[in-house]
């Protein structure tokens, strides 16, 4: 039984064609293959000898993977969109110690997502990383090859086992994605429900995002749709009114544990950084009447604004890094909220202080942590890391799923538009190569055209034609562009627009071309 092969360019393939000189054979996931006979292995092993055969280096070099690409059977890739995948691990999968070695700084996203976007299968990325969550999302031209090569990444970068990563890590695709994301960004998936930090953390990501290669269509217009969604369940629904920061909740947890005869006006404060989060634990303790605490911070400057910006009354003593030690022989709770990567409080650091009238606390709520865990091992420390908080969660819970439970009908509304907004772009690339497939077809019926005519034309002249053939072919493509237009917002019209955008796909062959676009971004970007 004759058997005929035709390739299949995966970017893992054009990557390879791209590179002739390498010496590493072909891996079998790298080729397709067509019109195999049935369950005939010895077949199937054959024709995977020849199809390596015939992309020797020599003939590589010659010959396009994109000319290949014309002639192939039309990819898995142009049968399915791509996914939107998120792969995470948060405070309610994975402990803080995996979590601060999985943590990337915010300066360093926009090479993270060069890095993500250069695997094989990854078009689009971005990365949200928090005190209590790390989660990386991609466009992926396939689910389970994305979901491979960014669980190596982390696993690269971090130097975690990728089958300690996999015992951590929650999978969410397309719908999935859009429903977390929103729930994330309305502070529904906090440790304190509501809480408004995420919400900034989620517009941090589309502000660094801007102008970040890999950054793209899809995944930017995920976090601004996002965005828009925890401002409106905000507004709607109050779900921010009360204590609902990580930083609030530090400060609560504090208060709750320092014993009956201490409380927040007499008790003796320490904030370690000034930063966001040390300027709101300040905040937080002012209002819960605290007067009086000790600030301490690299410069002196930071500690002087949030002064400025307190009431009357309350006195903020700034002293630097190296009275650190000192400052909290004399504390009663001592909040750490740096971005040091190193720990500031280690076991035989603190064994030096000396006892303080009943027990000394420590409140980290950095990641990567800055109270080693050993100090809770001496006598007179009790140490109080992110995930301690839960304990301040508890408080006022049915006020709180009352409004989360208003806030899903948002999300829920919210998620149906955007999942409509992104079906819609799915008409897009078929707009473009149907313009482009008549462009192409106009040029060249004008040249055959004038040669025909004995008749030199002027400029005014050519242009009278050209336009007449463009108002025939405009008039034309008129229906079948109206057929491809939609606003998304009903879902009978769109599902009929990506039928017939199906249809134009297969009369006029450009399932194969938009592939092609997707190849050469991908070769674009090595």
């Amino acid at each position: 039984m004759a058997v005929s092969s035709a390739f299949v360019v995966t970017p893992k393939l054009e990557k390879l064609l791209a590179n002739p000189t390498s010496s590493s054979p072909a891996p079998l996931g790298v080729i397709g293959i067509r019109a195999l006979p049935m369950n005939t292995n010895r077949n199937k092993r054959g024709l995977i000898q020849r199809a390596r055969c015939e992309i020797s280096p020599s003939k590589a070099a010659s010959t396009s993977a994109l000319e290949q690409l014309k002639t192939s059977a039309i990819d898995r890739y142009t049968k399915e969109r791509s996914s939107i995948i998120v792969i995470g691990l948060s405070i309610h999968t994975a402990p803080v110690e995996m979590r601060e070695k999985l943590a990337i700084p915010e300066a360093e996203w926009p090479r993270a997502i060069a890095e993500l976007c250069g695997l094989n299968h990854i078009e689009e990325a971005a990365v949200l990383s928090t005190c209590n969550r790390m989660e990386i999302y991609v466009l992926a031209l396939s689910q389970h090859r994305g979901v491979k090569e960014v669980t190596e990444w982390m696993s690269k970068t971090s130097g975690i086992p990728v089958s300690e990563i996999c015992q951590h890590r929650f999978l969410l695709y397309n719908k999935d994605v859009t429903q977390h994301i929103f729930e994330v960004s309305a502070g529904l998936d906090s440790l304190v429900i509501g809480e408004n930090q995420i919400l900034a953390q989620v517009k941090q990501v589309v502000k660094v995002g801007q102008g970040v290669n890999g950054f793209g269509r899809n995944i930017s217009g995920l976090f601004k749709h996002a965005i828009t969604v925890g401002k409106r369940v905000r507004t709607e629904t109050n779900i921010a009114a009360g204590a609902v920061s990580v930083s609030s909740a530090a400060v609560e947890l504090a208060l709750m544990k320092l014993p009956e005869s201490s409380h927040a006006s007499s008790a003796r404060m320490l904030v370690i950084g000034a930063g966001k989060m040390g300027k709101l634990v300040i905040k937080h303790l002012v209002a819960k009447g605290c007067t009086k605490m000790v600030v301490v911070n690299r410069s002196e400057e930071k500690v002087a604004a949030i002064r400025e910006e307190m009431p009357s009354g309350v006195e903020i003593i700034y002293k630097p890094l190296d009275e650190m030690l000192s400052c909290a022989a004399e504390a009663d709770v001592v909040f750490t909220s740096t971005a040091s990567e190193t720990p500031l409080f280690l076991k035989e650091q603190v064994a030096t202080l000396p006892p303080v009238r009943d027990t000394r606390l420590f409140v980290d709520i950095s990641v990567p942590r800055n109270v080693g865990s050993c100090v809770a091992e001496i006598d007179g420390a009790r140490v109080f890391n992110v995930d301690d908080l839960k304990e301040v969660v508890a408080a006022n819970q049915e006020d709180r799923v009352r409004k989360a439970m208003e806030a899903q009908a948002i999300i829920t509304d919210e998620s149906k538009h955007f999942e409509a907004w992104r079906d819609s772009l799915e008409t897009v690339p078929t707009i473009k190569k149907l313009r482009g497939y008549t462009e192409r077809i106009i040029a060249a019926e004008i040249e055959k055209f004038l040669p025909k005519t004995g008749i030199e034309m002027n400029k005014k002249l050519r242009k009278a034609v050209d336009d007449l053939i463009r108002g025939i072919v405009n008039k034309l493509l008129h229906g079948p562009m109206q057929h491809l237009r939609c606003d998304g917002s009903d879902s009978r019209t769109l599902s009929e627009t990506l039928e017939n955008m199906q249809a134009l796909n297969r009369m006029y062959g450009l399932d194969a071309e938009i592939l092609e676009e997707k190849i050469r971004a991908k070769v674009g970007k090595k």
